[in-house]
């Protein structure tokens, strides 16, 4: 990536302006800035290495410097050239009207009128719940003739237009049946938002883009196609639930213009899981794009592997500057649970641009898990200078009032942001987890249900449903929710134990005992792993169990007491010695002492993950520790190792922690003793 020579670097820089360009043309704006950004942070051309006798003096070859990009004209087609040309007039006044949010004026400059307007109010004849449809499955075939099952609207023949303005103009009418959606669906949470309100215009848009793709694939010109209408097909298929033909239409987009990083991001967003996005990897393109996503979609799967902050390294000698790239390396540390390391990425992010906003409310979650209050409220005054009504912003200090424990603000500013942006999921889910703290579990229920409607990959929403039945001991569906956090998220600590304490609470100890163990391997902080170990599981079997690692006496307990309840009385023992050894930390107990115990620990799939308890100091006396003193003291009782028990009862008695009961046992050895003349 960084083995650039002069001629490529300018090559790419001039792709990138022209790819901004053209996504500012189509009113893509998102886009259009990220592309931006990208290349003015591209290296300067004048410091890439030289490659094949290139030097400062070299002759550029023609093209170089690079033809001024006409924002009247981006296209090297030359028929959609001379459409461009003919219509620019059409053109900048439709542009116009979508910069000024008068949607339905944009798309009436090209779309024709002479038909009956579908779907303008809510008293609607069309029903409420159609969704655009295809012919079929197949690809690339002819649009379904079925109009008693949908019906459609009465459309006449599109005027002969550019690809440019007849995507802006269906793009129009798109972002004027959004509006309509959330002007239906009034405030938020109120009686009229229910989720379930539509856009009406998907029908409309969908039946136009079928026709002009058949007519291009009659006329034989698909190859001429430039993606941007296959990217809007997409977008369509998406919102309809059609997902993988979604996936279809977008990485035809993507080939056809790998530059429309829209495209990518929609086809990021439909993957639900690592293995989907193996699936259309072989798919994509060769191409930097293709880099670029990979790195994005691995990201918002969670995923923390090396080879990701490698790709990140790479791209970062070519793009010194970028912030995007910057702001990955920080999420992928916040996912990883090292916040300092996060902080300090996003902190200097700040320092070199203190104006930028975007991912801004990840490191106010940041901030928020490091109870930092004094830079989380410089983070929200510095936001509030910025832009008062950016959703980032809204957040960020929902956030602060949230440290504050003022809820009622913390929801306030939540709800403000989801005003701006529907779709922004950051609010949903952090306005369902202060609903939680003001103890109103049907409306953190439904902000959980909204922020997984919207990304089903968002294991925090899932975890926070399944704790908000939880308190309304409804264990069963808890499960559920829990199953699905663990699922996205399965080197969580946090997510097994929470499914283990789940699977306690309806009577299943067997299945509890293996979550909490998963939970345990998953915190442990391997020194060495072996590479081919599967999820711990051959650990202690191959010898090669570290007793250099710090177990969480608060997962080894409940696991110990489970194996109680199953009258497994030696494995309990075991596992209480290990809640013990955890009082010095690791090391303090010789290998053959918690054999027993350790070979139960690891079972279950996925590779040995470092957990985030890299302390390995120990906990010292708590009251687990000395809870499970007792268990053992009573064991060597119950075993006649009077000895054994008493030295046990004699520490409970300094530990400060049941010292009434150890003080009873205590007595009760000695009478034994007595009794038996010892």
């Amino acid at each position: 990536m960084s083995n650039f020579t002069k001629e490529q670097a300018i090559n790419l820089r001039s792709q990138l302006l022209r790819a901004s360009v053209q996504c500012s043309e189509r009113c893509l704006y998102q886009s259009a800035k990220w592309i931006a950004e990208l290349a003015s942070s591209l290296k300067d051309p004048a410091d890439f290495d030289s490659h094949d006798d290139l030097d400062s003096d070299i002759a550029m070859p023609d093209g170089y410097p690079p033809d001024r990009i006409s924002i009247f004209s981006t296209s090297e087609d030359d028929e959609e050239s001379r459409l461009e040309a003919q219509e620019i007039g059409d053109y900048l006044l439709a542009k116009s009207f979508f910069d000024c949010r008068e949607y339905d004026r944009c798309a009436a400059v090209f779309l024709p009128l002479n038909h009956t307007p579908v779907n303008v109010s809510s008293a609607s004849p069309e029903p409420e719940n159609h969704t655009p449809t295809k012919a079929g499955k197949g690809k690339g075939k002819a649009p379904a003739q079925s109009p008693e099952a949908i019906p459609r609207p009465r459309t006449t023949s599109l005027p002969r237009m550019s690809q440019k303005s007849l995507f802006l103009a269906l793009y129009a009418k798109y972002m004027a049946g959004e509006k309509r959606k959330d002007e239906e669906s009034e405030m938020i949470m109120g009686p009229m938002d229910t989720g379930a309100t539509i856009n009406k215009e998907l029908i409309e848009i969908a039946q136009r883009l079928e026709d002009w793709f058949q007519e291009r694939a009659i006329q034989g010109k698909e190859a001429q196609n430039h993606g941007w209408l296959e990217y809007l097909y997409g977008v369509i298929l998406a919102k309809s639930s059609s997902i993988e033909d979604a996936k279809e239409y977008l990485i035809k987009s993507v080939h056809l213009n790998p530059f429309i990083w829209s495209a990518w991001t929609e086809l990021r967003d439909l993957l639900t899981n690592v293995e989907a996005l193996r699936t259309i990897t072989p798919k994509l393109p060769p191409h930097l794009f293709t880099i670029l996503f990979n790195l994005d979609a691995n990201q918002s799967l969670y995923q923390t592997s090396p080879d990701i902050h490698s790709s990140i390294t790479e791209l970062l000698k070519a793009f010194p500057t970028s912030h995007y790239l910057q702001t990955q390396r920080a999420l992928l540390h916040y996912h990883s649970k090292d916040y300092e390391e996060s902080e300090r990425i996003f902190s200097s992010i700040i320092h070199s641009s203190p104006h930028r906003l975007d991912s801004l409310d990840h490191y106010s979650n940041v901030l928020y898990v490091m109870s930092s209050r004094p830079k989380l409220a410089f983070l929200a005054q510095l936001a509030t200078q910025t832009d008062k009504f950016r959703p980032e912003t809204c957040c960020i200090v929902g956030n602060y009032y949230s440290l504050k424990s003022e809820h009622e603000k913390a929801v306030m500013y939540f709800r403000r942001a989801l005003t701006l942006d529907r779709q922004f999921l950051s609010a949903w889910t952090l306005m369902g987890h202060e609903y939680v703290e003001m103890k109103n579990t049907h409306a953190a229920i439904e902000s959980y249900r909204r922020a997984v409607d919207i990304n089903r990959k968002d294991y925090r929403a899932w975890y926070g449903l399944g704790q908000t039945y939880e308190v309304l001991e409804m264990h069963l569906y808890a499960l559920h929710y829990f199953q699905r956090a663990a699922a996205l998220r399965p080197y969580d600590k946090q997510m097994w134990q929470a499914l283990g304490a789940c699977y306690e609470k309806i009577e299943r100890p067997v299945q509890a005992i293996k979550a909490y163990k998963r939970a345990l391997v998953a915190g442990m902080a391997y020194i060495e792993p072996a590479a081919s170990s599967s999820f711990g599981s051959s650990i202690a079997s191959s010898g090669e169990f570290n007793t250099n690692v710090f177990l969480d006496p608060e997962l080894l307990f409940p696991i110990a007491l489970l194996h109680e309840k199953l009258n497994e009385f030696e494995e309990a023992a075991a596992f209480m010695e290990l809640v013990l050894a955890q009082e010095e930390g690791p090391g303090s107990v010789h290998p053959d002492e918690i054999s027993q115990g350790a070979s139960q620990v690891a079972e279950g799939d996925g590779d040995p993950v470092a957990g985030a308890d890299g302390d390995v100091g120990g906990t010292g006396v708590t009251v687990t520790t000395s809870r499970a003193r007792m268990w053992l003291a009573r064991w060597a009782f119950s075993k006649g190792e009077l000895k054994r028990a008493m030295e046990f009862a004699t520490e409970l008695c300094e530990d400060g922690f049941e010292v009434e009961e150890a003080k009873a046992l205590v007595r009760d050895l000695r009478a034994r003793m007595e009794s038996l003349g010892k």
